[in-house]
């Protein structure tokens, strides 16, 4: 059945059209992901949809008796409504709290929240999340959402992506998270000049489709394609789950990935960083911090000895509160811990990228206040100007020369982050760094750190820019500890939602794209954590021996196991070598599992 549809419609404000002569529908049941630039018109293709906006021309028709719920980016909350007030409007005590499905909007997004505090008293965070709830709890067939991850923390935005993807309301939803609109969405639109193209399936399968045009198409812009060809290899490389099933066929587009290298060459970016930086980046020693001050507010650290080195991609995960801020504060040295010392390595070269906006002077223009820093910067192989890398960010043509006094919230940060990076740091420490960016300007943000040699600490919502830019990520599970997720945010949620706060410590031997996190500090597990595990340091030593023995074992079994693969697809036609083959290939993967297990047990031993 067909809720709303619009027919050659056109909108535009002052001089710029943002829809032209557009028709398309929303069916029931439908879960549409809309993307396009900042200022292309997503946000007023929704409100046209919503009925809040009357186009310039054109027809909206709604079902009769169409029930639409339309969060939007404007605060439209009574300031002496109380939150119970707003969300529950008049139900009845017993009748919300004998309810699961309110129970369950309540828990996930105001569970921090008194019922009877005042919208007036609320922060902008608090008051987003109390509309978000009341739209919830009502029903609609219809749900209409204007970046509705905003203030949510990733166990939020999880939940959230999972409730709408069980409701049977058609869900419309324009975002930036990319991780989101892949779990939520169907189709995708992008609003793109005017027009509103149509793909199937959410945000994987949009940059495939997108690809396979351009292919056919042959696009002149050559290197907007080799940005989309580096995205669609990492998304193919990336775990299964990161991608949907559509419904077009892909083979063509595997033509644009067969040789593409890895979104970032890992061992020469080390190898850069090392010579930048040294082996000494920072050094935790049995740092114990809170966050209000000593003694004062949630406990953030507890005696925590840590260490990580040069060309490290570390993304910090925990609940909004958990101390993220804080702990980028104090490697940033802006805050001191309670006791012990942070060492810091002394060819350090810091940038520290705050939810706070930097003071800029509003008289100076943009392209000079970048100049001011530097004019060229290198960035891997290649060198930019100042004007270049304001136009990957999005400031194009004539934006260079506003004043900044005229920008919006999301063109300044874009401008404090390219200040920060034109500075040439060695380190950087981004707290989230991608608020109010769209998909375009994070994929030539993301192409610009692949290219990067240095080491970055990441806080970031945004699950996909999370997983694209860094290569581990650890957590603050409210221990006082730094929890490392070989299993990334996948891990941290099933912690979560099983209430565990197991730990590993980051001086700790663990895998990450071939280089062992222990050798890429270029130290040893410290006493701290040779008492963690409950051994002693002889005997964990000796385990860490046998685990690394046991991992060169499989290293070599695992490229046994790749060359009798293509042994057998050489000798397809003889049947006799084939038997052979086959037989040689189930013994080594026999000793694989012998070997993983043995793995397993030396693992569970020393607590990793």
């Amino acid at each position: 059945m067909n809720l709303v549809n619009l027919e050659s419609v056109s909108h535009a404000y002052g001089p710029k059209p943002l829809l032209s002569d557009v028709s398309l529908g929303v069916e029931a049941g439908e879960r549409i992901g809309v993307v396009g630039r900042n200022g292309g018109g997503k946000t007023t293709l929704l409100s046209v949809l919503a009925g809040t906006v009357r186009p310039d021309s054109g027809r909206v028709t709604h079902n009769r008796g169409l029930r639409v719920g339309f969060l939007s980016q404007q605060d439209t909350l009574d300031p002496a409504a109380t939150v119970g007030e707003i969300v529950l409007g008049e139900l009845a005590e017993h009748e919300w709290a004998g309810d699961q499905r309110v129970r369950e909007i309540l828990g996930n997004l105001i569970g921090d929240l008194d019922l009877g505090s005042k919208a007036a008293d609320l922060s902008g965070g608090e008051r987003r999340r109390t509309a978000l709830a009341k739209l919830l709890i009502d029903e609609h067939e219809l749900i209409m959402l204007d970046e509705p991850t905003n203030h949510l923390d990733i166990e939020a935005i999880a939940w959230l992506a999972a409730h709408l993807a069980g409701r049977r309301s058609a869900v419309v939803v324009v975002t930036h998270d990319r991780w989101f609109l892949d779990a939520v969405s169907t189709r995708t639109w992008e609003v793109v000049d005017g027009r509103v193209e149509r793909y199937e399936g959410g945000y994987a399968a949009y940059v495939l489709a997108k690809a396979e045009r351009a292919r056919i198409a042959q696009a002149a812009e050559e290197r907007r394609q080799n940005l989309m060809r580096k995205e669609i290899a990492w998304l193919r490389r990336g775990p299964p789950a990161r991608t949907s099933k559509p419904k077009f066929r892909i083979e063509a587009a595997q033509a644009l990935i067969a040789d593409e290298p890895p979104a970032r060459e890992t061992v020469e970016l080390l190898r850069f960083a090392a010579a930048r930086l040294g082996r000494t980046v920072y050094d935790l020693e049995g740092v114990t911090l809170h966050a209000g001050g000593p003694g004062t507010g949630p406990l953030v650290l507890d005696d925590l000895t840590w260490q990580f080195g040069p060309g490290d991609r570390i993304g910090l995960i925990g609940v909004n509160g958990s101390g993220k801020s804080s702990v980028l504060r104090l490697l940033a040295d802006t805050i001191k811990p309670d006791s012990g010392r942070v060492v810091r390595g002394r060819t350090v070269r810091l940038a520290h990228l705050s939810q706070e906006l930097a003071e800029l002077d509003p008289a100076r223009r943009v392209l000079e206040s970048v100049e001011e820093v530097r004019k060229y910067l290198q960035v891997g192989k290649r060198e930019w100007t100042a004007s270049q890398l304001l136009e990957r960010l999005g400031f194009k043509g004539e934006a260079q020369w506003k004043m900044i006094g005229d920008l919006s919230g999301g063109e300044r940060r874009r401008l404090q982050l390219l200040r920060l990076l034109m500075d040439d740091p060695n380190v950087l420490l981004l707290d989230e760094p991608t608020n109010d960016l769209d998909i375009e300007t994070l994929n030539e943000l993301e192409d610009l750190l692949d290219g990067w040699p240095g080491t970055l600490v990441l806080v970031s919502h945004d699950r996909y820019f999370l997983e694209r830019v860094t290569d581990r990520c650890v957590a603050l599970l409210g221990d006082g500890k730094l929890s490392m997720l070989p299993g990334g945010v996948d891990e941290y949620l099933e912690r979560r939602a099983a209430g565990t706060a197991v730990t590993a410590r980051l001086g700790v031997t663990t895998s990450v794209a071939g280089v062992s996190a222990g050798t890429a500090t270029g130290t040893e597990p410290g006493p701290a954590e040779a008492t963690a595990s409950g051994l002693s340091a002889k005997e964990e030593r000796e385990l860490r021996k046998e685990l690394n023995r046991l991992e060169r074992q499989l290293d070599k079994l695992a490229g046994q196991e790749s060359r009798l693969h293509a042994a057998m697809a050489d000798a397809a036609g003889d049947y006799a070598e084939l038997g052979s083959l086959d037989a040689r290939l189930r013994e080594i993967t026999a000793q694989k599992d012998t070997i993983e297990s043995e793995w397993l047990d030396v693992a569970d031993r020393l607590g990793d």
